[in-house]
């Protein structure tokens, strides 16, 4: 097996299990474990030492995996998108977005903005809509609340 094969599959289940609940309360039960040996080491300078060393080895590697991991689905879900605006109706030209720098980006975003301003009136006018489906919501959600209350 290549190396980048075992990496690959190391980040893969660190990752799942560092994700789990039961990985949260591994790290709480350490450092509750760590707190309650701290009058039997006279909270010293050297039991600080050992938490401090710990958990900067911990972030440290974890930085890696993390990065690894959003590297991996990153790359996978561009795959997906692309294969979505090949099969669209969309522009191909956007199928290599990532590969251009800010400039041009905000150029094309901006493009896009005013696409929308045409398509849907101003954006005052959009973001009025969004509030309005917001005030919606939480109307519908203050009436059930009320509903509930009644039984």
């Amino acid at each position: 097996m290549s190396l980048r094969k075992l990496f690959r599959r190391l980040t893969e289940n660190t990752s799942r299990y560092a994700g789990k609940p039961v990985a949260f309360i591994l790290a709480t039960s350490l450092i509750v474990l760590w707190a309650l040996t701290g009058p039997l080491f006279g909270f010293g300078d050297t039991w600080q030492l050992v938490i401090n060393t710990s958990t900067t080895i911990i972030t440290f590697l974890m930085v890696f995996l993390i990065q690894s991991s959003q590297n991996r689905d990153t790359a996978a879900l561009q795959i997906k998108l692309d294969e979505l605006i090949r099969t669209s109706r969309a522009h191909n030209a956007l199928l290599n977005l990532e590969q251009l720098d800010e400039d041009d980006l905000e150029r094309i975003r901006k493009h896009y903005f005013k696409l929308a301003d045409q398509a849907y009136g101003s954006l005052d006018r959009i973001e009025r809509g969004i509030n309005d489906l917001h005030n919606d919501e939480d109307d519908a959600g203050d009436a059930a609340r009320r509903d509930g209350a009644d039984d």
